[in-house]
């Protein structure tokens, strides 16, 4: 049997028991911390006594060694006590520590116990039979409801066969494109605007002609 076993086993058969042997975990807690709290004060005494005999050994060193090494062999007693203090306050470290460690598993089992008592009460109220046909009338339903959905947004009305359709469309833009054709292999038409005629060479020479007779006249009047 392990150990755990053993211990539930051993905490059973005590709350079993009518009458409690032992304190409980919390009032150890207690007594440990009280300790704690008193040894921790023990420690500060002891570390004052020592400051106060290694400060007696100063004074008296030059003028009465023998007061002085008695002052230092009672602050070796005192550093023994605060060692032996000090291994005491690890122990009872580690109980406490131990101590509340088991507390909590203690109340962690306790309620998941509680916990696992309102699962099997819930589970008891409820029945596997009534429960599949639930989920199937669930199932029924929602069948239905699609078939509603889909008997709602379906069209009615005039019904086109969509190739039909498209056949059309497809027609339509070879006529279109037919008649773009056509319109680009017509020639343009002459522009109805007569051009401009050239000057003849007559009109030009009789111009020249008058041009120089100007020209003499303005020369003899000048002169």
């Amino acid at each position: 049997m392990s150990k755990i076993s053993k211990l539930f086993k051993g905490s059973s058969s005590a709350s079993r028991s009518r009458h409690r042997t032992g304190p409980s975990p919390q009032e150890a807690i207690h007594k440990l911390r009280e300790t704690e709290e008193m040894l921790t004060k023990k420690q500060e005494y002891l570390e004052k006594k020592i400051e106060q005999e290694i400060a007696t050994a100063k004074r008296n060193g030059t003028k009465n060694k023998r007061a002085a090494l008695q002052a230092l062999k009672r602050k070796k007693r005192f550093e023994q006590q605060l060692t032996q203090i000090d291994g005491t306050l690890s122990t009872i470290e580690f109980q406490r520590d131990a101590l509340e460690n088991a507390n909590t598993n203690t109340e962690v089992l306790k309620n998941m116990g509680f916990a696992a008592k309102a699962i099997k009460g819930a589970h008891q109220n409820m029945d596997l039979d009534k429960i599949d046909s639930l989920m199937q009338d669930i199932t029924e339903q929602q069948d239905v409801a699609q078939e509603i959905c889909d008997a709602i947004s379906r069209p009615f009305g005039e019904q086109f066969d969509e190739d039909e359709l498209l056949a059309e469309l497809e027609e339509l833009q070879q006529e279109d494109l037919q008649e773009s054709m056509k319109s680009m292999g017509r020639l343009p038409s002459a522009p109805s605007t007569s051009l401009p005629t050239r000057p003849s060479h007559r009109a030009h020479s009789k111009k020249k002609v008058e041009d120089d007779a100007e020209m003499q006249r303005l020369a003899s009047w000048a002169s």
